[in-house]
């Protein structure tokens, strides 16, 4: 038998649309296992591009330190104690070994940037450049600040998305400008077109970013610091340096050794590895309900074709013994499993990648691609082999059992 010859091609249509019903159902559990693994998959890709996105800009192996009201009495200090980071703890945890970056924030909120006629409630930071490496800053118009700003003491800004939007016009390059905060007029130097949900203290988009040293002389902050945040250097975790960054502190302000309050530490290292460790779960959960569910489709395609083999005992008994072969009739109930296995499959990834196609339309702006729900050619191609496969297993029980009937058991049952 050739799978070319029409006549092949005909026998296996008429077998296939002799029960159409059937046939359909049978289809129909293919191509919903089919359909859920594409949706699936694609939809999974697309949720994970969107929580990458959340976090994109933003150091994996960074950690942040803040100050709390102690809970332990210590030398005579007593229990709820407030203390505060000091400049001067900057180097302290740099002097950790392990410790590559270090460096200070404050920020205050509720504050008003006013331009002209506009004005648009902010918050405003006092940063170092060096956060650049905790917390990306890409920039649309000018620079972010730098070591002249913080020498100098400046009084310069950069600006977020949503500030620049409620301020000026779409399009106009903001630097140069001078914008008044509490008061005091800051020259902009820069515009920050990021927009991460992933942020210390205030999203970049709504923050007006000074340098620390204007900041101290603006609002007469001092050495204090909000939130110090650090990385760790490759192949050193932040778990691994935490408890010496907690002992350094804890001695420089006579905090209580045991004290678990004092000095609260956010390890965004480890929130990391667990959104990731949630993605890989969330994978093999699809993986699971969606090769499931494909495989109940086989399984219901090898048990139709069981009954049509069964059906047409009489039919394979006369044509054994007019001369066809085992063979032959092994790879004529072979074709017909792959084909309609393969039919309804190719029906389930059209409609998948269909859905998928309306639900990136839906999810993204008009005429741009920010998350791609779509799965990848590779995967397309890896499931339609997968397809293949499932039919030829599909039809082997069938096309055995259909090779071991002898022309005298399909008469006696005649």
């Amino acid at each position: 038998m050739k799978l070319y010859d029409r006549d092949t091609w005909e026998e296996i249509l008429v077998t296939i649309t002799r029960n159409r019903t059937r046939s359909l159902l049978t289809a129909f559990g293919v191509f919903w296992g089919i359909f859920m693994l594409v949706s699936l998959i694609g939809g999974g890709n697309g949720v994970e591009e969107t929580m990458k996105r959340q976090f994109e800009g933003f150091a994996q192996n960074s950690a942040f330190v803040v100050d709390q009201p102690t809970s332990e009495a210590y030398k005579g200090f007593r229990k709820g104690r407030w203390w505060s980071i000091e400049l001067q703890d900057v180097e302290r945890v740099r002097s950790v070994e392990g410790v590559q970056l270090v460096t200070p924030t404050f920020a205050l909120w509720g504050r008003n940037a006013i331009y002209g006629e506009h004005k648009y409630n902010c918050a405003v930071k006092g940063l170092y450049p060096d956060y650049e490496y905790i917390e990306h800053q890409p920039m649309k118009y000018g620079r972010f600040i730098n070591e002249v700003d913080i020498r100098e003491a400046r009084k310069v800004c950069v600006i977020g998305k949503r500030i620049y939007e409620a301020l000026f016009t779409k399009g106009e390059d903001p630097c140069g400008c001078d914008i008044q905060v509490d008061g005091i007029y800051y020259r902009i130097i820069g515009m920050t077109d990021g927009d991460s949900n992933m942020n210390i203290q205030g999203a970049a988009s709504e923050s007006v970013v000074l340098p620390y040293s204007t900041m101290q002389q603006a609002y007469n902050i001092g050495k204090t610091v909000d939130v110090l945040c650090f990385t760790v250097k490759e192949g050193v975790r932040v778990t691994d340096v935490q408890p010496q960054v907690e002992s350094v502190l804890k001695q420089a302000h006579l905090i209580a050794p045991d004290d678990k309050q004092a000095v609260m530490m956010l390890n965004a290292e480890a929130m990391f590895s667990m959104v990731d460790n949630l993605m890989k779960g969330i994978r093999v959960l699809m993986w699971m309900v969606g090769l499931g569910t494909l495989l109940a489709g086989a399984i219901g395609v090898s048990n139709i074709m069981m009954v049509t083999v069964k059906e047409r005992t009489t039919e394979i008994g006369i044509r054994r013994a007019i001369g066809a072969r085992p063979s032959e009739i092994l790879q004529q109930i072979l074709a017909e499993s792959i084909v309609l296995t393969s039919v309804a499959g190719m029906s389930g990834i059209t409609f998948g990648v269909f859905v998928l196609h309306v639900l990136e339309a839906a999810v993204n702006p008009p005429g741009q691609i920010e998350v791609n729900y779509q799965i990848s050619f590779v995967m397309a191609l890896g499931t339609c082999m997968l397809l293949a496969a499932l039919g030829l297993l599909a039809g082997l029980a069938p096309a055995y059992r259909a090779m071991a009937i002898k022309p005298i058991e399909a008469i006696r049952d005649e």
